[in-house]
């Protein structure tokens, strides 16, 4: 870990100091977890009481915050100079370099590159090629042909089956499955009879996977996960399923097959999305979601079935007044079943008023 003045950060993020800029920041955090030596961002406006009690010794901010009692540095977008910023001060997680370990079971017929850190109880099938600069942790299982690119982690426990395609920059993490057979079965009198899976799973470059997840091979084409998308965990992905570029799953998603998602999609928390449907391009999921429809570009969906997120959120603020609107309408019911049939109490009512 290094320390830099706010001014050196400001440069390095191209941006500008509202205050004292040779305060020392040696560390990051929260607004209010901050202690001295500590910047900290702001980007949601309802938090701005906190720059007046924080004790963070500088914070990061889209524009100047009058009644701020920090030195402030003034960025473009917020967050992303303090991810830059907590990569400079802290850098990523350091792997150690063990080479390739004798305890790992390589197959001679497998190619592995240079600079590579393959660790205990790795195993690597034959025809594997594994790019330069990779770490392959403790209990990783590569398969039969399976291609890995250039400074790709993976880590323990990963099974990789036979002929995936790893790009560059990937990182598996622990417990995660790639290629497992999709769920396809023929049922026939009763009985569910298994569906050979003959594609493979594709994994674009700079794609992140979290713990825990089941990625299936295609039955007959190939199930890709696009360039930069990131999934968190516990996550299943179907079979065919086609993810796009950029993408953000949160965790305990799960696509059925051969299901398409376009580009700079964010998938909440728990959806669920039925397969054989195209969902568009900077589509937003809310969490829980059930999605049954295709989905254009652009739109923002909630609920369970999704729909629209403005008439959704009238639709479901609604649930809360159902009992009294159904008391209502069965008063109502009443009413018009005496209009209709009067009674001779009625009449004699009526002849009072």
């Amino acid at each position: 870990m290094q320390q830099k003045t706010l001014g050196e950060l400001a440069e390095y993020v191209d941006g500008r100091v509202c205050g004292d800029p040779n305060v020392i920041i040696k560390s990051a955090s929260t607004l209010g977890r901050a202690g001295e030596g500590d910047i900290s961002f702001l980007t949601n406006r309802k938090y701005d009481k906190q720059l007046r009690t924080t004790k963070a010794s500088a914070v990061i901010v889209g524009k100047e915050v009058p009644s701020a009692s920090v030195p402030l540095l003034i960025a473009d977008d917020p967050y992303y100079a303090f991810m830059q910023i907590m990569v400079l001060l802290h850098g990523h997680r350091k792997h150690k370099k063990v080479g390739i370990s004798p305890h790992a079971s390589i197959s001679d017929s497998a190619k592995i590159g240079a600079e590579c850190h393959i660790h205990d109880f790795a195993t690597i099938a034959d025809e594997a090629r594994i790019g330069d600069g990779c770490i392959i942790y403790s209990g990783v299982y590569v398969g039969q042909g399976v291609q890995i690119g250039n400074d790709s982690i993976i880590y323990p426990n990963v099974t990789i089956y036979n002929g995936c395609k790893i790009g560059n920059r990937v990182i598996i993490n622990s417990n995660s499955t790639i290629g497992e057979d999709g769920f396809g079965y023929a049922s026939h009198k009763g009985l569910h009879h298994k569906i050979p899976q003959i594609g493979t799973v594709v994994l674009e470059d700079d794609v992140e996977i979290g713990t825990c997840c089941g990625i299936e091979r295609g039955t007959l084409g190939d199930t890709v996960i696009g360039q930069g998308s990131k999934l968190g965990d516990l996550i299943a992905i179907g079979h065919g399923t086609k993810i796009g570029a950029h993408c953000l799953l949160v965790a305990q998603v799960g696509i059925a097959g051969s299901t398409s998602l376009g580009h700079h999609c964010i998938v909440g928390g728990q959806v669920g999305i039925v397969g054989h449907i195209s969902i568009g391009n900077n589509v937003t999921i809310a969490a829980k979601a059930g999605v049954i429809n295709n989905i254009p570009d652009g739109q923002v969906v909630l609920g369970t079935p999704a729909i629209e997120a403005n008439q959704g959120k009238r639709a479901y603020g609604m649930i809360q007044y159902l009992p009294e609107m159904r008391q209502n309408i069965r008063n109502l019911q009443s009413q018009i079943e005496r209009m209709s049939s009067p009674t001779e109490s009625d009449f004699e009512d009526l002849a009072e008023q």
